[in-house]
């Protein structure tokens, strides 16, 4: 009797779900589509907003979606060696021509063909491969360089100054140079000394990809000019004297008068620094072409829901995505239809110069890599410490055996 009585008691809690559910017309999700994405803890706020948005409009479809904020790529690797690669992978156009050439992202043109010219086309090259696109940017990544406002006032120097070349940005670094100020940040990341060299029309790799172009005499030229900032002319600090800070910290805490990274400092520098600050443009000699990256939102070729992927892939992409992005100050859109509105050229908020961003990309191509270009990059890192460290020139660091193990990875 009381097994009945348990069974009927089921019954009957089961019949009111469903009426339940069929009275508020409620769907439960019948397909799910994997995200992957890195980011900080502001960004996946923005993320899970617009995950919750597309769940609302399309509720039978769940996203499920994996935050890996470290070693991305390490992770990406496994999940892939295991067949269990996310449906939408944020990715970006350094790590993204390994997997084009295993053949795991599909080719998105046919999909977005109708959306191209809403999309700066320098951004959409970060992803172009033969004739396909491979993600869809969200973003674009370029240098700028930060100024400290009020040190330029201290020393008559215009905050609006236009600069023709590297030469004339060292000359401003040493008139900011003082017992209290360094000029300029260095750094060992080719990521920032990679604009030295294209401001000069020089570059890491050639265009054909298959030569490391760093043993030129004027590349070896400009990469002892860089050292020099901190070696010869003391107008940036050395690893001793930036000591346990980082060059960013020490711009907030008024020991650097410019400080060159990208737009992904902004809301930090919104946040913490309390001094008059803005952007201005990095030179470029006689219109050389400068680098830019970009990240976006590739599709598995392996994926088992692709219609629902689709649906979302073009949904994170939208104009109105996109804008919630670029509200945080963190990104430089990708979107034309974004970049130029009050959205992202908001002079309410710092910096106001940001058409500084914007004119960066115009003078700009997709940064030259290669499927291993991380390992590139490893190796570079390196010589470059030493040679920031002044134990060697730049010919002892980009020796023969340096330059064949580069060549190697080409």
């Amino acid at each position: 009797m009381k097994k009945l009585f348990g069974l009927l008691s089921a019954l009957i809690c089961l019949i009111l779900v469903i009426s339940s559910a069929l009275k508020y017309n409620i769907k439960e999700p019948s397909h799910i589509v994997k995200f992957s994405s890195w980011g900080s803890q502001s960004e996946v706020i923005v993320l899970k907003k617009l995950i919750n948005e597309f769940e609302k409009e399309n509720p039978d479809v769940k996203i499920k979606f994996l935050h890996i904020p470290q070693n991305y790529f390490q992770k990406i690797h496994l999940l892939v060696a295991s067949n269990q690669e996310p449906d939408v992978v944020f990715i970006n156009n350094q790590n993204i021509p390994m997997y084009i050439k295993a053949g795991l992202f599909e080719d998105l043109t046919s999909y977005f063909k109708d959306e191209k010219n809403k999309y700066f086309k320098e951004a959409l090259d970060c992803f172009e491969y033969n004739n396909g696109l491979y993600a869809i940017p969200r973003d674009i990544s370029n240098l700028v360089i930060y100024i400290n406002k009020d040190i330029f006032k201290q020393k008559n120097i215009p905050s609006d100054i236009k600069l023709k070349n590297i030469y004339d940005l060292k000359n401003l670094a040493q008139n900011l140079t003082d017992e209290n100020h360094f000029g300029i940040n260095t750094e060992e990341m080719p990521l920032y000394w990679i604009y030295y060299l294209a401001s000069e029309g020089e570059g890491i790799i050639s265009h054909d990809l298959k030569h490391i172009g760093l043993n030129s005499e004027k590349s070896l030229d400009i990469l002892n000019f860089y050292s020099d900032f901190v070696n010869k002319y003391h107008i940036s600090p050395s690893k001793s004297q930036i000591g346990s800070m980082t060059t960013a910290q020490m711009f907030i805490n008024e020991k650097l008068a410019m400080y060159i990274s990208g737009r992904w400092m902004v809301p930090k520098f919104r946040q913490t620094i309390n001094f008059d600050w803005d952007v201005i443009e990095f030179p470029s000699s006689d219109n050389n072409k400068l680098y830019i990256d970009s990240s976006g939102w590739a599709l598995s070729k392996r994926s088992k829901n692709k219609p629902d992927s689709i649906k979302f892939l073009k949904f994170i992409s939208s104009q109105t995505a996109n804008k919630e992005f670029t509200k945080s100050g963190l990104i430089i859109p990708a979107r034309v239809d974004v970049a130029y509105t009050n959205i992202f050229l908001d002079n309410s908020v710092k910096p106001h110069n940001n058409m500084a961003f914007l004119n960066t990309v115009k003078n700009s191509q997709p940064t030259l890599v290669v499927e291993n270009y991380s390992s590139v990059n490893d190796i570079l890192n390196e010589r470059m410490l030493k040679l920031l460290n002044g134990d060697y020139n730049a010919k002892d660091i980009m020796d023969k055996k340096t330059l064949k193990k580069l060549e190697s990875l080409l």
